[in-house]
C-alpha cells in the first residue's frame, strides 16, 4: 500500500474521531481507491498514532461500508456498490429533507447568508473545475441547516453513509453545476422564505436525484 508523502503527523494525542475522519477522508478523496488493502500498521505510522485508534477507526468504516474487514485476514477499500449507494443516498436524502423541514422558519439571516455565500464559493469552484472545491462548498452549504437543528440522530445518520455518497459523487462529479446552483438558489429561497414544506422537498430532490452509479 503506497503511503502518501509530505502529509504532516498529526500530534499522538490524536483522538479516535479525528482518526476515523482522516482515513474517511483519503478513501473518499481516492487517496486510498477500491481494492486497496490497508495494513493498520502503516496506517499508523502514516498518522503517528498507535494502532488501537488506526482499527476502531477501520470497524467504523466497515460499518459505513467504505471498507471491507476481514477479521484476522485483511481490510480494503471497498468497490463502489450501486445498491449500497443507492441505499445510502435515500437515507441521506431524508435525513436531510427532515433537518431542512424543522429548521426553516428558525434559521438566521446570518446563516441563511452562509448558505449564500457557500453556493457561490461552490459556482466559482464549478467554473474553474476543482471538483473538491465544489464538493467541500457543497458539503458546507448542506450542514448548515443540520448543524443549526442540533438533532444530534441526524447528524449520526449522516456522519455514517453521507461519506459513501460523497465519495460516489466524486467519482462521476459532472463540472456543468450550473442546475446544482439553481437548485441551492431555490433551496435558499424557499428556507428564507420560510416555506418548510417547498424547502424540504428541494432539499430531498436535490439529494435524491444523485446517481447511484459510477461514471462508465
Amino acid at each position: 500500500m503506497p503511503i502518501p508523502r509530505g502529509t504532516p503527523a498529526v500530534d499522538r494525542t490524536l483522538l479516535r474521531d479525528d482518526v476515523y475522519r482522516r482515513l474517511r477522508d483519503a478513501i473518499v478523496e481516492g487517496t486510498f481507491t477500491p481494492g486497496e488493502q490497508l495494513k493498520d500498521g502503516e496506517l499508523a505510522e502514516w498518522l503517528g498514532v498507535s494502532r488501537t485508534p488506526v482499527r476502531e477507526a477501520l470497524l467504523r468504516l466497515a460499518s459505513s461500508g467504505l471498507v471491507v474487514a476481514l477479521p484476522g485476514r485483511s481490510t480494503t477499500v471497498s468497490a463502489v456498490d450501486a445498491p449500497a449507494v443507492r441505499d445510502a443516498r435515500d437515507v441521506v436524502a431524508a435525513m436531510h429533507e427532515l433537518a431542512v423541514r424543522e429548521v426553516t422558519g428558525r434559521l438566521s439571516d446570518r446563516d441563511v447568508e452562509r448558505m449564500r455565500e457557500a453556493n457561490g464559493r461552490f459556482a466559482a469552484a464549478v467554473s474553474s473545475g476543482d471538483v473538491g472545491a465544489a464538493l467541500d462548498a457543497d458539503e458546507e452549504l448542506h450542514r448548515i441547516p443540520v448543524v443549526a437543528l442540533g438533532n444530534h440522530a441526524i447528524e449520526a445518520v449522516l456522519e455514517q453513509f453521507g461519506p459513501l455518497v460523497r465519495r460516489a459523487e466524486r467519482l462521476r462529479f459532472d463540472l456543468d453545476g450550473q442546475a446544482s446552483t439553481e437548485q441551492h438558489e431555490r433551496l435558499i429561497d424557499l428556507i428564507a422564505a420560510g416555506d418548510a414544506p417547498g424547502a424540504a422537498a428541494v432539499a430531498f430532490e436535490i439529494w435524491r436525484s444523485l446517481p447511484a452509479e459510477p461514471e462508465g
